[in-house]
């Protein structure tokens, strides 16, 4: 079986959006659908403005697809895309 860690940078629409907020609910998204390690940056963008970084483990056999959809529709969120993805045998 083999595990995808991936890095998801997710921009929120505001500066004045709750961070922990976000990745309290990306947690649970991420937990639901069978995610392991996960772990939370945060990388300072410009103008006050946060983005969260989350890192996690997943099945490859997976599609990302629906769970980045998930992530993406998620309140106060302007965008999330996957910054890094590299596959790992385990």
């Amino acid at each position: 079986m083999a595990f995808a860690l991936i890095r998801v940078k997710i921009m929120p629409d505001s500066p004045s959006a709750d961070l922990e907020k976000i990745e309290r609910k990306t947690n649970e998204i991420l937990t639901e659908a069978g995610s392991k390690s996960i772990k939370f940056e945060r990388e300072p963008i410009a103008f006050g403005l946060t983005a969260v970084i989350a890192q996690f483990s997943w099945d490859d056999s997976e599609d990302s697809d629906e769970l980045m959809g998930k992530i993406q529709s998620m309140h106060n969120i302007s965008s999330a895309e996957i910054i890094d993805y590299r596959r790992a045998i385990g």
